[in-house]
Formats: C-alpha cells, structure tokens, sequence
C-alpha cells in the first residue's frame, strides 16, 4: 500500500533519516519504535507531506507523494495524528471533526450564494458522517461541548474521529498511548482493532511496548536514522540489537 524507497532527510548536519527504505502492507497494523532522536517523527513527517524528502521515493497506491502538501496527501487517503493534539479549543466538538473532509463546497464562500441547497445538503451529510465516528469513539455525549473541555485521551480520541470522518485508507498514528489513562488507552487499542477489521491500514508510533507487541505486525525498528530491522514482534522482541537499544536488557 505505501512503498518508501532511499528516504533520506537532514537538516544541515548528518541525516536524520537516511536511505530508509520498507512496505506497508494493505490491511496491516505496523508498528514504528525507536528510542527518542531515532527520526521517528521526521520520517512521519516525511511521509505526511510536512517535511521533503532530499533524496527517495515515496508511493502510495502506485502514486508517487514525496514532495506533495500535506492536505494533497490527506486527499489521497493518507491521514496522521498527532503526539500532543491541537483541537480548535472554543469550536465543539462535533464541530472539530465536521471540519475535517476535504474540498467541501462551503469553503468556497461564491457557492454558498450561488448553491446554497448544494452546501446545505452537504454539510448534512458531513454532520451524520461526524455523528457516526463520534458515537464510534465514544464521545457523542461532548459533542456539543467545546473542544477545551476534552481530557488528553478524549484529545486522542477526537482526533480519531476528525480524520475517520475523512475516509483515509492509511492513518499514521503518532503515540496514541502517550499520557492516556490505561482506560482510555484500552479503548484507543479496541477502536483501532475495530477499524482495522473494516479494512483501515496503521502505522503507528509507540514506547507503550505493550501496545506494539499486541497489535503490530510487524514492527520496524529505526535506530540513528536508519531501519534496524523489520520482522514480528517476536522476532523484534528476540533480537538483541533490538533488546539493548530499545526495550532493555532485562527484557527477554
């Protein structure tokens, strides 16, 4: 589904990716881990469309992305979230995830004089599109609430819910399980199974070692910038470059 050929990216000093290559599988559930300054996100990055690569290739679906705008990727039904979300605090909630789909009619303020019934009927059907993955994520009692009352998980939660209501294919999730409460965290793992079963492929960045080794297969592991190893989670959680790098020595 997402194929990344020699990716390689710097800042003016040495690369902070360099010649990474792998594939995502459609379907998959995979896995990115790496100690901190690994180039995690700069690869997320990289493969959103926020950063461009220096050198490589990027494919999604047989369509070259490397290079394209972040909101042309997300049109092309590659989604991301984010480590620390940033909703629209004074914005409801339902509000928040009905902002999300792209190339809405309304955003052309001609159409709302010259189509008015066109930009009503659509914004209908956005709304029950938002109704339905806010009740899927659990937060249909807030919709009406400001974004600013939501808690960190209840964060994650909705930014869930804005790029589902978008329809991607791939969603790239950045830490879903950093600073959730384990309650919510279980929630977070069960929607993602859920969505997964339906057809939605992942790639997610994780230190909750728990979460990868449950759901992810397979893991690549990124070590200095570059791919140290692609496999099970077994076969990560055996390796010992892997054991002392990543997840201690005292794990076997």
């Amino acid at each position: 589904m997402l194929v990344a050929q020699g990716l390689t990216k710097g800042f003016g000093g040495p690369p902070v990716v360099e010649d990474v290559s792998f594939t995502l599988a459609r379907g998959a559930i995979t896995g990115l881990i790496g100690p901190n300054g690994a180039g995690k996100t700069t690869l997320f990055n990289l493969l959103a469309g926020s950063l461009r690569p220096d050198r490589g290739t990027l494919a999604l679906d047989g369509t070259r992305i490397e290079g394209r705008r972040p909101d042309e990727v997300f049109a092309l039904g590659m989604a991301r979230t984010f480590q620390i979300p940033r909703p629209f605090p004074a914005m409801t909630v339902l509000e928040n995830v009905m902002l999300a789909p792209p190339g809405q009619q309304g955003e052309r303020f001609w159409t709302n004089w010259l189509r008015p019934g066109a930009v009503a009927a659509e914004e209908r059907r956005v709304r029950e599109r938002a109704l339905h993955w806010l009740d899927f994520v659990g937060l249909t009692r807030l919709a009406q609430e400001p974004a600013r009352v939501l808690s960190g998980g209840q964060r994650k939660l909705l930014e869930l819910a804005r790029v589902l209501v978008a329809e991607p294919r791939l969603i790239l999730l950045d830490e879903p399980g950093a600073g959730v409460a384990p309650p919510l965290l279980a929630t977070i793992m069960e929607k993602i199974v859920a969505l997964n079963a339906q057809g939605t492929s992942f790639l997610i960045i994780e230190h909750n070692m728990e979460l990868v080794m449950s759901l992810c297969r397979p893991v690549l592991v990124l070590a200095q910038g570059k791919l140290l190893m692609e496999g099970e989670p077994e076969a990560v959680r055996a390796d010992r470059r892997v054991v002392e790098a990543y997840l201690g020595a005292g794990i076997a």
